[in-house]
């Protein structure tokens, strides 16, 4: 399992992240052989497992991991693989996880219905390992919510007057509504009480909305270690935290306008002067002020914990994916 290495130091969760590649490898099936053997290698290639990893740290900080919450981590992986696929048709990539993506091998085509397909997974997952109607709901409205984060950033495409709220709204969805409900449902099924189960759902998504600051940052000044082409987002029009901030400042608007009303047009060579005025400012900077800024909000969720490995891991872990460089 490969997926595991980042946590490999950690044996707290090192077994139950195997439990979790094993279910995840056991639940992905399907009758296109080649599809079948590329999913499993999407699976077990390149992935953090930071959503399940998330979970069952948050499982630990209130209790034990225990059946139930393996198969919930498992349904997170698989739910976050299928809006990888998504992702990469809508972006028209050819890469995910160092490996050809499933649209740029198979077609989009296929690619749509296996994003549909480990959806179903997810569900399957998800309603043998959850008895409570109010849970099923959580599941259900964290959806709603990943796609309308999605839908949100393809209405913003383009738009040269989207605001920082707008963004932030657009990533509490598609990226941090996960990883709350990765931590919620780790502390709530390991026997967390309701205040517990609330600090670690804003834990998740306030770390969930730096991780996603980062990986913006990454976007303009990532390079081969990212598991996605570095201006990726720009040429696809998403215009992301650094970016907006520098068309806040008068004098890089104005460089960077003549660039930007190309829209489609743009070539790499204008795609790579966007990254040399961005990288030439103060906006990574102060992009990785305000991510610093979640990630405290996040490591003060956790003040009303006792200290215990599980904790002490979920503190380091904010900083730890603020100096990350994939």
């Amino acid at each position: 399992m490969n997926n595991s290495k980042l946590w490999k130091k950690y044996p707290l969760i090192a077994s139950e992240l195997e439990e979790v590649n094993q279910f995840v490898q056991k639940t992905i099936k399907t009758p296109h052989k080649s599809l079948q053997a590329a999913l499993l290698q999407m699976a077990d290639n390149g992935g953090k497992y930071l959503r399940p990893s998330l979970l069952l740290l948050a499982a630990h900080a209130v209790g034990k991991a225990n059946k139930q919450t393996i198969k919930l981590a498992s349904s997170i992986e698989i739910l976050h693989m299928a809006t990888l696929i998504h992702d990469d048709i809508i972006d028209d990539s050819d890469e995910r996880r160092g490996n050809v993506s499933i649209q740029a091998a198979f077609g989009k085509d296929v690619a749509v219905y296996t994003g549909d397909l480990l959806f179903t997974d997810f569900f399957d997952l998800m309603l043998n390992a959850i008895d409570e109607n109010e849970y099923l709901v959580r599941n259900a409205q964290t959806m709603r919510k990943i796609l309308n984060g999605e839908l949100g950033q393809m209405a913003e495409r383009f738009n040269l007057k989207q605001t920082l709220d707008d963004y932030l709204g657009d990533i509490k969805g598609k990226t941090a509504a996960l990883f709350r409900l990765a931590a919620e449902e780790g502390a709530h099924f390991a026997g967390g009480n309701i205040d517990q189960s609330n600090a670690l759902a804003q834990f998740g998504e306030n770390l969930g909305i730096a991780f996603q600051i980062v990986d913006d940052i990454l976007d303009y000044s990532g390079g081969k270690q990212l598991n996605k082409p570095t201006l990726e987002d720009l040429a696809t029009g998403v215009y992301s935290l650094p970016l907006l901030l520098a068309l806040n400042q008068p004098a890089l608007r104005d460089k960077l306008l003549p660039l930007l009303n190309k829209k489609r047009q743009m070539t790499l060579a204008d795609m790579q002067k966007v990254q040399s005025i961005l990288l030439d400012s103060t906006v990574i900077d102060d992009s990785r002020k305000l991510a610093r800024q979640y990630a405290q909000k996040a490591i003060d969720n956790l003040a009303i914990f006792k200290p215990n490995p599980a904790v002490l891991l979920l503190k380091k872990l904010p900083n730890t994916l603020l100096t990350r460089s994939f």
